[in-house]
């Protein structure tokens, strides 16, 4: 990589902030992915209410646990940070949908910021792609 396209290694503080802001989401993700696995109950009626097939909860908790795993792993975070957008977006759209209130489909975008906002201040990478000073 040529040198003027170098991005500044990420201070202490910025690391950390960005795997605390990066470990809410991530830590939310699995725990709703858990669900979908064990599928209690109450998530099962979540997804008939939200107008989904029950036999849909195993595939979409596969699907969000391998966005998160990609997340996860530094060499594919930034693809892992897409695929969550994308998964996120639709759990968006599906509050939206059912006339839920503010309260719950807010919760998607804020884990999207948080999965971006974590990942910018603990990635050189998009740091370097998206700089907020010139």
């Amino acid at each position: 990589m040529p040198a003027d396209t170098q991005s500044s290694p990420v201070s202490k503080g910025a690391l950390w902030g960005g795997r605390i802001a990066s470990a809410l989401p991530v830590l939310m993700l699995l725990f709703s992915a858990s669900g979908k696995f064990m599928q209690p109950p109450p998530v099962m009626e979540g997804f008939v209410r939200l107008g989904y097939a029950e036999s849909l909860a195993l595939a979409l908790g596969i699907v969000e646990l391998t966005c998160t795993a990609l997340y996860l792993i530094p060499r594919t975070s930034i693809l892992g940070a897409i695929l969550l957008t994308g998964y996120l977006g639709g759990a968006t759209a599906t509050h939206v949908r059912v006339g839920d209130p503010f309260s719950m489909f807010i919760i998607p975008v804020i884990l999207g910021v948080l999965v971006w906002g974590g990942l910018f201040l603990r990635d050189p990478r998009l740091r370097a792609l998206i700089p907020l000073r010139s």
